[in-house]
């Protein structure tokens, strides 16, 4: 499991990120729409995996920003922005912020994504939320990059998930 802070202080999520260079697991989440997704929707496109706790935190939310912006300069890329909100939390987010280069996803049915992915948070405040990573899969479905942020309310290093594009 990863040891992270929230707010300094130790919490542990149920396992660690995929390896680099293993297949990524399949996944299945919602859309705003209420549709399921899963990996398979994506095929064809390398995807940049931006999991966070809440659109309702500055953090995250500058982190989609961030995302979308990026997104539009990436060839056959899809930023896929991945949280337990309620769908219509991200849909409210997204179409206030004028948000429409990224995906916006739930795990909040079932929570399988976070355990299949290792990244649920196991203790602390945010307990069974998603902690704070990234993750690029290539058009194969190979892992090119993770990020566990070490401290939740820290931005990813966005800068090396396009990097590991090139």
């Amino acid at each position: 499991m990863a040891n992270v802070t929230l707010g300094g202080t130790p919490v542990e999520t149920i396992g660690n990120l995929p390896a680099v260079g293993s297949k990524a697991p399949d996944f299945k989440l919602t859309d705003t729409e209420l549709n399921d997704k899963t990996k398979s929707n994506f095929d064809g496109s390398r995807l940049v995996l931006n999991i966070f706790p809440s659109v309702d935190t500055g953090t995250c939310a500058k982190s989609i920003r961030t995302f979308n912006e990026k997104a539009s300069q990436l060839d056959n890329t899809k930023v896929l922005c991945i949280s337990k909100d309620l769908p219509f939390a991200m849909a409210r987010f997204c179409g206030a912020e004028g948000i429409e280069n990224v995906v916006s996803l739930s795990d909040y049915k079932t929570g399988k994504f976070g355990k299949d992915y290792g990244l649920a948070f196991k203790t602390g405040a945010f307990e069974t939320l998603l902690s704070r990573c990234i993750v690029v899969i290539d058009t194969d479905g190979t892992i090119l990059h993770t990020e566990q942020v070490s401290e939740i309310a820290d931005e990813p290093n966005y800068e090396a998930a396009i990097k590991s594009l090139a």
